[in-house]
């Protein structure tokens, strides 16, 4: 019996490669993006798999809707919720429109797809859920001259690490995995639509994020950092993490009673 994937963003970039490598593996496929004539020319360049394309805009209530019912409805073995947008810009620059449209599709768009998944997964129990986000997620005690800020850019990647931590820790027992895929840069189209040259800045293939996430589940990580060779990194962050939480008690700290 075949396996069933959805891939939100599968035109292009990570998310075409997800299609290829899931198509490969003889998953059947629901591929979700903006293009049709991009979906199209997918099946029909496949028709060794069932491959049924999706156009919706995922920065619309009427995309998500529409995408949440298929996960409601379908039973779906991996879900990949990689469709972003490349809005890189300071706060007080960044349009309102381009602000909502980010939040939307990075923010809401996983959260509700996402939801509506996991029911069916759990009564199953078995699934898996890959959330993309991205290195940036980590970047944010970054000093002013060390890189660009993109504070929503950043804060929407983080929702997507701090989420599928707890999610995964909410599933688990249910043989349902969820995991964070957080890739560095990529050499994928994402750029060039913000209108940024990255030719000359060292990348990572998609294909190879593809494999760091497949491999990942394997593993059994919920964090998976493609480009990271020591793993204790990640650990010490989310060792810190729990630190933090909890170092916390109901007595104000003495660094904020006055002297």
């Amino acid at each position: 019996m075949s396996k069933l994937a959805l891939v939100t963003g599968a035109t292009s970039g990570i998310g075409r490669a997800f299609a290829e490598r899931l198509a490969a593996d003889g998953y059947d496929l629901v591929l979700v993006g903006r293009r049709e004539e991009r979906l199209t020319e997918f099946a029909a360049a496949h028709p060794g798999v069932t491959v049924r394309g999706v156009t919706a805009d995922l920065a619309t209530d009427e995309g998500i809707d529409a995408v949440a019912g298929i996960c409601a409805s379908e039973p779906l073995d991996l879900l990949v919720n990689n469709a972003g947008v490349a809005h890189y810009m300071p706060l007080d620059e960044l349009p309102a429109a381009k602000a909502r449209e980010l939040v939307t599709v990075k923010v809401l768009a996983p959260t509700l797809i996402t939801r509506a998944a996991v029911a069916g997964m759990r009564q199953r129990e078995r699934g898996a859920i890959i959330n993309v986000a991205g290195m940036i997620a980590f970047s944010g005690p970054a000093p002013h001259s060390q890189l660009p800020r993109r504070a929503v850019y950043a804060g929407s990647l983080a929702h997507l690490v701090a989420m599928s931590q707890t999610l995964s820790a909410e599933l688990e027992g249910t043989g349902v995995q969820v995991e964070v895929l957080c890739p560095g840069v990529v050499a994928t189209e994402f750029h060039e639509r913000q209108g940024l040259d990255m030719s000359v800045v060292p990348r990572m293939t998609a294909e190879d994020v593809v494999t760091a996430g497949l491999r990942g589940l394997e593993l059994g990580e919920v964090v998976c950092a493609p480009g990271v060779e020591d793993a204790a990194l990640l650990d010490a962050v989310f060792r810190a993490d729990l630190a933090a939480f909890g170092g916390q008690s109901t007595e104000l700290a003495t660094r904020y009673q006055a002297g």
